[in-house]
């Protein structure tokens, strides 16, 4: 069996489904790729068993066909080390000897038996299907996923929920302290259904979709699991069991206090007054008219700081806590030069939105307040 191909092309595509591959695997195969060779087509996959994902390639001056199972850190560390060159692969099918042949020299490891490389579940009960646009897929996980939660004892709260609307996919992520929903009115599926997807390969598809692309994704729904599929890659995952809870009712409706704020600004700001806070991380958001007075302190270390920021506001004077390191995730994942943030007391959670909201996409944030 051997075939050619372009070692930064074969680099680029395994550094992708490496993604998948954990360091500690149950099974000794896993940590493999899985190496098919039909034709002209060679097809990589790795899994962890819960996801698999698998590129495809076009390949030249292939002979023969079959699959084997090569260790995925030396094969990536072997072409990592490599100029961007023509390789030519060998594989001996008797002692499973790979060389891989380059300009000036060439390399060679041992693989296993591709047959003990587990196959894909099949799939169970009925099969839905929609396509999807690559950069709705992209932006729907990109904004929701910093909010999922990490509690094993709330496991319906480790995924990235996609609650499939007829008339367009709603992502949302909460880890009970924030709550991020975000809604993609391009796509029309016609039909409802939901899922839960763990949060890494939401990670996973996230980062091999093209991010502005209008190219469709091509989703398939069965039970317990779904499949992505693009022009390069097929994902795999099974979904995260449990029930999502009715998060539309947690988000208040008619928060009457609103504050505009240029989001550069108060981000930079409550950066500066957090090298000085406790190790709860609390910022005090001192807001009145006009303007927001940020303060923070650690009576352990005897430190503090403050800062006014100007904003647009001319409601009531409210004193209202916020964890530093979630207003900082909260305005690193809005894109828009200004934020509004809708109010109600001190005890309630605010919502954080865009001022403006792009075609195709509605945004929402909400954040709950700490003890001041």
């Amino acid at each position: 069996m051997k075939f050619n191909i372009q070692s930064k092309l074969l680099l680029t595509r395994l550094n992708a489904v490496s993604k998948v591959v954990s360091s500690k695997n149950a099974y000794a195969i896993l940590d493999n790729f899985l190496f098919e060779l039909s034709g002209d087509r060679l097809v990589v996959t790795g899994s962890d068993m819960e996801t698999r994902l698998t590129t495809h390639l076009e390949v030249q001056d292939a002979e023969g066909n079959g699959k084997f199972a090569v260790d995925v850190k030396r094969i990536i560390n072997l072409l990592k080390e490599m100029p961007d060159t023509a390789l030519r692969v060998d594989v001996n099918e008797e002692t499973l000897e790979v060389t891989f042949n380059y300009v000036s020299g060439h390399s060679s490891m041992t693989a296993l038996s591709g047959d003990d490389y587990p196959v894909k579940a099949a799939s169970t009960g009925e099969v839905k299907q929609l396509a999807v646009p690559a950069r709705d897929v992209a932006g729907g996980i990109a904004h929701t996923i910093f909010a999922v939660g990490t509690d094993d004892m709330h496991p319906q709260f480790m995924g990235v929920y996609w609650d499939i609307k007829p008339d367009m996919i709603i992502f949302v992520a909460s880890d009970s302290h924030k709550l991020v929903r975000y809604k993609a009115t391009r796509v029309a599926p016609g039909f409802e259904s939901s899922f839960i997807m763990p949060s890494k390969p939401a990670a996973v598809l996230s980062s091999i979709v093209d991010k502005a692309g209008v190219e469709p994704v091509a989703v398939s729904l069965d039970e317990s699991s779904a499949t992505f599929e693009t022009k390069d890659y097929s994902l795999s995952c099974r979904f995260v069991n449990g029930r999502y809870p009715k998060y539309d009712s947690v988000i208040p409706e008619n928060n009457p206090y609103e504050l505009s704020i240029d989001r550069a600004t108060l981000l930079n700001a409550v950066r500066r007054v957090s090298v000085l806070a406790s190790v709860g991380g609390l910022v005090k958001f001192q807001i009145g008219e006009n303007s927001i007075l940020l303060t923070t302190q650690d009576l352990d270390h005897a430190t503090s700081a403050e800062e006014t920021v100007a904003c647009e506001y001319s409601g009531a004077p409210m004193t209202i806590g916020f964890k530093n390191m979630d207003i900082i995730e909260v305005l690193n994942n809005i894109d828009s030069e200004t934020v509004v943030v809708k109010l109600l007391d001190p005890a309630r959670a605010g919502i954080f939105l865009p001022s403006e909201q792009k075609e195709g996409e509605d945004l929402l944030v909400l954040q709950m307040p700490m003890m001041i």
